[in-house]
C-alpha cells in the first residue's frame, strides 16, 4: 500500500471515529469530571481550569484531532507543538483519545500518532504511548477503558492493554496485557488479576525479595566456609545449606515470610519481653 493509500485510510478512520464521538461539551464535562473523581487535590473548578495542564493538553488535542479528521494541513502539527510547548505533554493530532481521559502531573507524557486510548483511563508524569520501529500503519498501543499507567512507564508497540489494567511505574510493556491486571517490571510480568465482580485480586507471581536473596547468599558461603573449615578440621560440617527452617546465627529460626502463622507473629512480642533471642546473654 502505498503511502498516500495509509494516509488516506488514517484520515478516514479519524472520521468515523469522530462521528461515534459524543458531543465536545460532553466529552469536556467527563474530561473535568475525571479529575475531580480521581485528583483529592483539586479543590474547585475554577482552580481545575486554570491550573491543570492535564486539561489544557487533552483540549487542545481535541481541536488539534478535529482538524486533522478534516484534512486541514500543517495546522493540526502547529497546534500540537504549542501544546507540548505550553504543558510538556506531546500528543499527536491523529492518536484517538477517548473522554474521562486525565493526566496527572503530566510532564513529558508522549502518545504516538496510531496510539488508541479509550475512556476514563489515568496517565501520570513520564509516561509514554510509543512504537517501536520506522515502519508506517498501526505502530502505537491500543489502550482499553479504565487503564491506569503508572509514573514513568513505557508502552510499546501496537499492543493492546485490557480494559481495567494497571501498568505499574517504570514497567516497560512490550506485549499484550489482559483486561483487569496489574503488570509491573522490565519486561512487563502480570502480578496480580482481580476479579471486578466479587472484588478479588489473586496474586500470580511473587516478586523477588533483594534482601532475602542477599541473606541467602552469605549463609550459602557461610555453608561452603562451614564445609572447607569442616574438613580441616577432621569433623562433619554444619547444616547450614540453607537458612530458612535453620538457626544457624542463634537468633531463633528463621522462616519463609509466606508461611508464618498468626502464632509465629505472636511469638516475637513474647521473646522481646524476655530480651532480645529469648534472653540470649
Amino acid at each position: 500500500m502505498s503511502q498516500a493509500s495509509t494516509k488516506r485510510l488514517a484520515m478516514n478512520e479519524i472520521e468515523l471515529d469522530q462521528s461515534e464521538q459524543p458531543s465536545p461539551a460532553a466529552t469536556l464535562r467527563r474530561d473535568i469530571s475525571a479529575i475531580f473523581a480521581r485528583d483529592p487535590a483539586a479543590t474547585s473548578f475554577i482552580e481545575v481550569l486554570v491550573a491543570y495542564p492535564g486539561l489544557h493538553a487533552i483540549l487542545l488535542h481535541r481541536v488539534a484531532h478535529w482538524l486533522c479528521g478534516r484534512h486541514i494541513p500543517v495546522l493540526p502539527r502547529v497546534l500540537s507543538h504549542f501544546n507540548r510547548l505550553l504543558t510538556g505533554i506531546e500528543i499527536h493530532p491523529a492518536a484517538v483519545i477517548g473522554a474521562g481521559f486525565f493526566v496527572d502531573h503530566g510532564m513529558g507524557v508522549v502518545i504516538g500518532e496510531t496510539a488508541e486510548v479509550g475512556d476514563d483511563v489515568t496517565l501520570y508524569q513520564g509516561v509514554t504511548l510509543g512504537g517501536t520501529g520506522f515502519e508506517r500503519g498501526k505502530r502505537h498501543p491500543n489502550i482499553g477503558n479504565r487503564v491506569t499507567v503508572g509514573v514513568g512507564a513505557k508502552i510499546l508497540g501496537a499492543v493492546t492493554v485490557g480494559d481495567g489494567a494497571i501498568i505499574g511505574a517504570g514497567s516497560v510493556v512490550l506485549r499484550d496485557v489482559p483486561a483487569d491486571t496489574t503488570v509491573v517490571g522490565i519486561p512487563g510480568r502480570v502480578v496480580t488479576v482481580r476479579d471486578p465482580e466479587r472484588g478479588i485480586a489473586e496474586r500470580v507471581v511473587n516478586l523477588p525479595d533483594p534482601e532475602l536473596e542477599v541473606i541467602r547468599c552469605l549463609n550459602n558461603r557461610v555453608h561452603e566456609l562451614e564445609t572447607r573449615l569442616a574438613q580441616l578440621e577432621g569433623r562433619p560440617p554444619a547444616d547450614t545449606a540453607d537458612y530458612l527452617g535453620t538457626d544457624p546465627l542463634g537468633l531463633g529460626t528463621f522462616h519463609d515470610p509466606a508461611d508464618l502463622t498468626e502464632q509465629d507473629l505472636e511469638a516475637p512480642k513474647t521473646e522481646a519481653a524476655n530480651g532480645c533471642g529469648g534472653g540470649r546473654t
